[in-house]
């Protein structure tokens, strides 16, 4: 337990042992959650189409990069500093270089007619739904 001021520390026995397990148990699980991944995503079925959008705050379009290849969407940030800011004599950051990929299978999802448009820090990428094929072939027996 983490040192805790006096006038709180009753405050802090009443919740003790289930933030330390709280803790424990979400440790080995924070890399497969949406903010250490780098970036939120959202994928909303909207019937004739697929409509993916990511948070890409701060993020150019230059540095994102969409490909749609058998099904999967993935969208790959690489995010890096410019030379203005490399120069800059910060005290404190917390932006920086870093690079994110996230991805998606979308099992009838189209090529023709995809689209990827990024405003106000929201990368909107449409996806049109195809016909789906029958995975399975009958076969006859001679």
């Amino acid at each position: 337990m983490a040192l805790v001021p006096y006038d709180r520390y009753s405050r802090a026995l009443r919740n003790w042992p289930f933030d330390a397990l709280d803790n424990f148990f979400d440790a080995p699980f924070a890399p497969l959650s949406s903010t250490a991944a780098g970036f939120k995503m959202n994928v909303e079925d909207a019937g004739d189409k697929y409509v993916v959008s990511a948070e890409l705050p701060g993020v150019k379009r230059e540095e994102i990069d969409v490909e749609l290849n058998e099904g999967r969407l993935s969208i790959s940030v690489e995010r890096k500093e410019s030379d203005e800011e490399k120069g800059k004599n910060y005290l404190y950051k917390e932006t920086g270089e870093w690079s994110a990929t996230r991805g998606v299978y979308l099992k009838d999802a189209a090529v023709a007619g995809l689209t990827a448009k990024l405003e106000g820090g929201v990368l909107t990428v449409n996806v049109p739904k195809q016909q789906e094929k029958a995975n399975a072939t009958k076969v006859s027996i001679d």
